[in-house]
C-alpha cells in the first residue's frame, strides 16, 4: 500500500463518474489508474474526512455539503453522506450551490468542515469533492495526505452496514435546499456596498468601457437564473446567454477560454461557444461580455478589439481593481502562471505593496493572505488583499457573517464580476505594460511521469538552463510551495525577465507548460524552444 501519494490534486479530488457498484479497494485501483470517481470511493472520503482533523481547530461535528448541478452527483453526495453519518458527523445539505456559497455556509452553521461536490470547469460527466476547513480555506497539502492515508487504511477492513441504516445514513440530519441562492443574493448585494467604498460607484451609464448589453454566462450553472437580474437591479445593462436548464458547461462558460484567446469576427460566429457567437462588433476595448465557470468560483472578461474579440484574463483585471482604488497599499498575490510585468506594474502604483508568487490554485492565493494567527482579517473596512490567478481566480476579503470586523478570503465569480464592473466604470481605459506569454498543453499525459524525482525532469531543467544561457540570460530555478513538480526556471538579462514554468494538471490528465516574458523581448527564440521541450515531452508522457 502506498500511503504517501494524495488522492487530491490542485483544486480537491476530481474524476469522471461511474455509479457502478463496486468493492471500496476497487474504487481506490479506479481513482488513480483510470480517473474514475465512484459512490464507494465518496463513502470512503466521508468516513476519512470524520476520522481526521486538520491543524487548524473546528469545534463540533457539523459538516455542510453543497454540490453543482452534474447528472452524477446525487449518488456522490448521498455516498459522502453516509460515510461521514457513519462516523459521527452532523450532516447539512445546502442544496445546488457555488462553490463560494459553500465557503460562506461553513461560517453561517459553524461547521467543523465543508464539502462541495463539483469538478469545477471539468466536463458534466466528470465530478469530484473540494474540503474546507472551520475557518473557510480550503484544504492543505499535509491534511489531503492524512485524509488519503486514512481512506486507504479504511478500505482494508470490514465495515458493513445493513441496507437499511444505510438507506437511513445517506440523507443529512438537516436540509436547507432553499437556502443557497436567497443567502448569495443577499452576501453579493453587501459586497457590492463595499467594493463601491473601494473602487468607486457604478459609472456605466457615463462610461465608455461598456457595450449594451454586456452578455453574461454563467455556464449553465448557479448564477444562471438570478445574476444578470442582480445586476440589472443596479444599473448595469446586461443579460444572461446561458440557461439555468442546459447542461453544465457545455459549449459555455470560462473554462473554454484561454487567458490569451483572441478571436476574429468571423472565428467568433463560428465558434461552439455560446458567449462568443453571441458577441456583437464593438469599438476596441469594450468589454462586451463575461464569463463564469460551472461552480461559480472564477470569471474572465471578453473586450473587443479591432478585428474581433480577446480575453481579459485575471491579470488585467487584478491592474484594472489595483488602479481604481483609492487606497493603493495592498498585499498582492500572483500565481506562476501570470504576467511576469504585473508585480511590477502593482509596485509602481505603490512601492510599500507586498507582493507574493504563489503555486497555481486559489487556495495557495488565500494561504498567502491569510493573517499569520487565526483565519480571519481585521478592520471596520474591507481590508486591501487581493489575490489573482490568470485563468480568472479573484480572491478578496469577504465579510464574516457572524463576527463583525473580521473578513475572510475568498474567490468568487459573482463578486469579480461586481468589483471589475465597478473599477472598470471609474477608469478611462489604460491598463497596465503587458508582458508576453505562451501556454500549450500535453493531453493524456502520463503526469506520474513528471515527478521532481524523476530523470527526465533532470535532463528538462539541464536543456531549459543551457538554453537560456545560450540565449544571454541568467538561469535558476525557482521553488514554490505547492507544488514539488514544478520546473520553474527564471532568467534574467540587462533587456529584460523570461519564466518557463513546467507542471501537471492538478484536475486533469495533462501537462502544461509555460513562457512568460517582459515587454519587448522578442518571443522568437522561446517559442522554438518551447516548441522543442513540448515535442520531447509528449514523446514520453504519453507514449503507451
Amino acid at each position: 500500500m502506498n500511503v504517501s501519494v494524495s488522492f487530491f490534486g490542485t483544486d480537491g479530488i476530481r474524476g469522471s463518474v461511474s455509479l457502478e457498484i463496486v468493492e471500496e479497494e476497487d474504487s481506490i485501483r479506479l481513482i488513480e489508474k483510470e480517473r474514475t470517481l465512484t459512490p464507494a470511493f465518496m463513502r470512503l472520503v466521508g468516513e476519512a474526512l470524520s476520522y481526521t482533523r486538520p491543524a487548524l481547530p473546528g469545534e463540533g461535528e457539523v459538516v455542510v455539503v453543497g454540490w453543482d448541478r452534474r447528472p452524477g452527483n446525487a449518488s456522490l453526495v448521498e455516498a459522502l453522506t453516509l460515510g461521514l453519518r457513519l462516523t459521527g458527523s452532523h450532516v447539512i445539505h445546502i442544496g445546488e450551490c457555488a462553490t463560494p456559497t459553500l465557503h460562506r455556509a461553513v461560517l453561517v452553521f459553524g461547521a467543523r468542515a465543508g464539502c462541495m461536490i463539483t469538478a469545477s470547469h471539468n466536463p458534466v460527466s466528470d465530478s469530484g469533492i473540494k474540503v474546507f476547513d472551520s475557518f473557510g480555506y480550503k484544504s492543505n497539502r499535509a491534511y489531503e495526505a492524512d485524509v488519503s492515508q486514512t481512506v486507504r487504511q479504511l478500505a482494508e477492513e470490514d465495515r458493513d452496514v445493513d441496507a437499511v441504516d444505510r438507506e437511513a445514513l445517506a440523507l443529512p440530519d438537516e436540509a436547507h435546499h432553499d437556502w443557497s441562492e436567497g443567502a448569495h443574493r443577499t452576501w453579493l448585494a453587501q459586497r457590492w456596498s463595499q467594493f463601491e467604498t473601494v473602487f468607486g460607484v457604478w459609472n456605466g451609464a457615463d462610461s465608455d468601457r461598456f457595450a449594451s448589453p454586456l452578455l453574461i454566462d454563467c455556464a449553465n450553472g448557479f448564477g444562471a437564473s438570478w445574476l444578470a437580474e442582480f445586476l440589472r437591479e443596479r444599473g448595469v445593462n446586461c443579460r444572461e446567454v446561458s440557461s439555468p436548464t442546459g447542461v453544465l458547461n457545455e459549449g459555455c462558460g470560462a473554462g473554454d477560454l484561454s487567458p490569451t484567446a483572441t478571436w476574429t469576427y468571423q472565428e467568433a460566429q463560428a465558434s461552439s461557444h455560446l458567449l462568443l457567437r453571441a458577441l456583437q462588433a464593438a469599438p476596441a476595448g469594450q468589454l462586451v461580455g463575461a464569463a463564469l465557470d460551472g461552480d461559480g468560483d472564477r470569471c474572465l472578461f471578453i473586450q473587443a478589439t479591432e478585428t474581433g474579440f480577446a480575453v481579459v484574463d485575471g491579470d488585467a483585471m487584478a491592474a484594472m481593481l489595483l488602479d481604481a482604488a483609492a487606497d493603493r497599499s495592498w498585499m498582492f498575490a500572483a500565481s506562476v502562471e501570470s504576467d511576469v510585468a504585473l508585480f511590477s506594474h502593482v509596485q509602481s502604483m505603490n512601492a510599500q505593496t507586498e507582493c507574493i508568487e504563489t503555486a497555481v490554485g486559489d487556495r495557495w492565493l488565500s494561504y498567502a493572505l491569510r493573517p499569520g494567527e487565526g483565519g480571519w482579517l481585521g478592520g471596520s473596512v474591507m481590508p486591501r488583499c487581493c489575490g489573482i490567478e490568470d485563468s480568472g481566480h479573484v480572491v478578496l476579503p469577504a465579510p464574516h457573517p457572524n463576527l463583525s470586523d473580521a473578513w475572510s478570503l475568498v474567490g468568487d465569480g459573482a463578486a469579480t464580476l461586481c468589483a471589475v464592473l465597478l473599477a472598470a466604470s471609474n477608469q478611462s481605459g489604460a491598463t497596465f505594460d503587458r508582458g508576453w506569454k505562451k501556454r500549450v498543453s500535453i493531453k493524456d499525459s502520463h503526469r506520474e511521469r513528471w515527478q521532481a524525482s524523476s530523470d527526465l525532469f533532470s535532463s528538462t531543467e539541464k536543456t531549459l538552463k543551457s538554453a537560456f544561457q545560450q540565449l544571454g540570460f541568467e538561469a535558476e530555478r525557482r521553488r514554490i510551495e505547492g507544488e514539488p513538480d514544478l520546473l520553474l526556471m527564471h532568467g534574467h538579462s540587462t533587456s529584460g525577465v523570461v519564466s518557463f514554468g513546467i507542471r501537471n494538471s492538478g484536475t486533469q490528465a495533462k501537462t502544461s507548460l509555460s513562457v512568460r516574458l517582459s515587454k519587448d523581448l522578442d518571443s522568437a527564440p522561446f517559442v522554438e524552444l518551447l516548441e522543442s521541450v513540448s515535442g520531447e515531452l509528449a514523446a514520453v508522457l504519453t507514449a503507451d
